[in-house]
């Protein structure tokens, strides 16, 4: 009897079971009704919670946030969801017309199952991912920049100085470190020591950022060389300078920093730039190169540390190894007077490594006598002028004349500019300094070797290429160097006038360069040239990269020599002055990248023309015929061309087409290089004459 009711038992809870497991799948088809209109209100607040999510997203990335990263998992798991979701909705109408018995029972029973079960468990999916997505925060501050890892010079005996430097950056209580010393000395090389060693050495630093400040530095240039640092995007660089410094002062305000800034002339006012005081609480570092102790002064350098020349040991090792052993071993009295003219260096390394190189085919006794003299006499009692003076060694070991006028007209571009060599040589041979040769293809030759005579003497350095265009620039303290040339200099070629990049609004008095020879003031902030100056001597005059929008008729008329006129990247200067028809002397016109319009026909008058650009002149609707055919000199020519638009249809080459003005063209035999481009990089080539 017992046994019997144990079986009973045994048999009624195996009922119960079975029956709980066919009403919990069964459940999934009854509820389907109930469940697929919950899954659709489900879906519909999971794709506005997504949307609402990826909106804060991108503000937050337009505030230089970085998102963070479950977020973005979140993000990247809700839209799969969201396109399941999508398909189970999309197959639940062929699902709804299976059920029967008002929704009780289904036609396909294991297909109503399967699908039931699916929506129940993206309900679930659905609810989680709600509960997750309510975040507080989507977004912090970027992670900080790595340290730009930079290209090394040659650096001499500079251990023990980045050692000294490198004690006071892990003092907390040193927050400016200023660098001083003469110019060439080694003092961007350190920095650069410097600069890379946080990339080797173990230190809590959270950002590196590097800086060239310059002699008239640009505020704003300092700013988008941080903003690059930091990380922000190039679309930031449109902002304002008050708008930079804010953004600025934002990050590093709250992170362990150090700031390298790279040649400073004058106080940089870190306020202006952004840049927070460097904080003994946070740690953080201004690190700075002057040539003066005063600037550590004015910057409350807690430490100045100056940058000696180099002990006569180490200075000889460094002349020994720009002159080269085959100069040194030439003659066995060569040795002993090399040591005399590298003592005569003072252990400056640019002084070193200029004069070595220009003595490194010097194989004779007697020219290193001569350089011995020349490096005495040229002593002066300032400093600078110490300097300078044996820098000038270079300059007047240069082989002639024309190569040492080359070099000086370097400097008419400002600090740190990045020449192009094709623009140099045709501006060189529109002045007449390569006197070798007449045409521009010929003289080409000459102005490469004058070129890497100069690169090889290291009075110009390699620029890189810009657009495609290899370039060349000048140090700072050679350029510096070519300009007291031209001002201590007697002969009157060398007369000039330089304020490239000088933050100039206004023309300068013209009083101060009615004499000069060649004038730039390049890359300033000149609106209007409004005075008529008297200069007879004039041949050079740079006023590329203003603000131009006027120009008197007056202001050519008293320049009967000029021959270089460069009035390029002034996109807002629309009219030529009727006066430039007097610059008969004219061999060089650069109007690329301004807004002018038509060019006049008064040009006819310039029949010495050699070189006319009119590259990029969006706005060029017209060029009279028989203009371009009167330059019987030319030889180069080059033109933006859109190929539509609006020419007027009288006296005009450019009107159906650039026909007439090839035309033209080809009539001019001493034309060598020829480039009309045409918008989205279109261009026609016409054949030499």
């Amino acid at each position: 009897m017992g046994n019997c009711c144990s079986v009973q038992c045994g048999l009624d809870n195996f009922l119960l079971r079975g029956l709980d497991f066919i009403g919990v799948h069964a459940n999934y088809v009854w509820k389907l009704k109930q469940d697929l209109p919950t899954l659709s209100a489900a879906l519909e607040e999971l794709k506005a919670r997504r949307v609402d999510v990826k909106r804060r997203v991108d503000l937050a990335e337009r505030k230089l946030l970085k998102p963070l990263e479950e977020v973005q998992q979140w993000l990247s798991t809700a839209g799969p969801t969201i396109t399941e979701a999508e398909k189970l909705i999309e197959d639940g109408r062929q699902q709804m017309n299976n059920l029967c018995l008002g929704g009780c029972a289904s036609k396909n029973c294991l297909s109503s199952y399967k699908y039931g079960k699916k929506v129940n468990k993206m309900l679930q999916e659905i609810s989680d991912l709600m509960r997750k997505g309510a975040f507080e925060k989507v977004a912090e501050d970027p992670p900080p920049a790595p340290v730009v890892v930079r290209p090394e010079g040659q650096a001499v005996a500079l251990e023990s100085t980045i050692q000294k430097v490198w004690s006071c950056i892990v003092e907390t209580n040193v927050g400016i470190i200023g660098l001083y010393g003469l110019g060439g000395v080694g003092k961007t090389t350190l920095l650069t020591k410097l600069n890379n060693k946080f990339s080797t050495t173990p230190n809590d630093f959270e950002v590196v950022i590097w800086a060239v400040v310059s002699k008239d530095y640009d505020v704003g240039k300092i700013q988008d060389r941080i903003g690059e640092n930091i990380g922000f995007p190039q679309s930031w660089k449109n902002e304002s300078v008050d708008q930079k410094a804010i953004d600025i002062y934002r990050i590093l305000s709250n992170k362990r920093f150090v700031v390298l800034l790279d040649d400073l002339w004058k106080k940089v006012d870190l306020n202006l730039v952004g840049i927070p005081e460097p904080s003994q609480t946070k740690g953080s570092k201004l690190i700075f190169t002057t040539r003066s102790l005063d600037i550590c002064g004015y910057m409350e350098a807690k430490t100045k540390i100056k940058v000696d020349c180099l002990e006569p040991e180490k200075a000889w090792e460094l002349f020994q190894d720009k002159v080269g052993d085959e100069a040194l071993n030439s003659h066995p009295d060569i040795p002993n007077l090399a040591k005399q003219v590298a003592e005569r260096c003072g252990g400056l390394p640019l002084a070193l490594i200029t004069i070595g190189c220009a003595m490194a085919c010097k194989t004779t006794p007697e020219d290193w006598n001569y350089a011995i003299e020349m490096l005495k006499r040229c002593a002066v009692p300032q400093m600078e002028e110490d300097v300078f003076s044996l820098l000038k060694f270079s300059y007047d070991n240069l082989p002639n004349a024309a190569m040492r006028s080359c070099f000086l007209y370097c400097c008419l571009h400002p600090e740190d500019y990045c020449i192009p060599k094709k623009r140099l040589v045709e501006y060189w041979f529109c002045e007449g300094l390569l006197i070798e040769f007449d045409r521009i293809s010929e003289a080409q030759m000459q102005s490469d070797h004058i070129i890497n005579f100069l690169l090889n003497a290291c009075l110009l350095e390699n620029g890189g290429e810009i657009h495609g265009e290899e370039c060349v620039k000048m140090h700072d303290v050679i350029r510096d160097m070519a300009l007291w040339i031209t001002r201590n200099s007697e002969a009157t070629e060398n007369n000039f006038f330089v304020k490239a990049g000088a933050q100039l609004y206004e023309e300068p008095d013209v009083k101060a360069w009615e004499s000069v020879k060649r004038m730039s003031v390049m890359t300033n902030k000149i609106e209007v040239l409004k005075e008529t100056p008297k200069c007879p001597n004039l041949r050079t005059l740079f006023l590329s990269q203003n603000e131009l929008q006027v120009i008197s008729d007056g202001f050519f008329q008293f320049m009967p020599h000029l021959t270089v006129l460069d009035l390029s990247r002034n996109l807002r200067l629309h009219v030529l002055p009727e006066g430039i028809s007097l610059l008969v002397c004219l061999e060089c016109l650069d109007l690329s990248f301004t807004g002018i319009s038509e060019l006049p026909i008064g040009l006819k008058s310039l029949t010495k023309l050699k070189m006319l650009d009119l590259s990029y002149m969006h706005n060029l609707r017209k060029i009279p015929q028989h203009l371009i055919s009167s330059f019987h000199k030319l030889q180069i020519f080059r033109m933006w061309w859109s190929g539509y638009g609006d020419y007027p249809n009288e006296d005009n080459v450019l009107y159906g087409g650039n026909e007439k003005l090839i035309v033209e063209l080809k009539g001019l035999q001493r034309l060598s290089i020829i480039r009309i481009q045409k918008r989205h990089a279109l261009s026609r080539k016409i054949p030499e004459p």
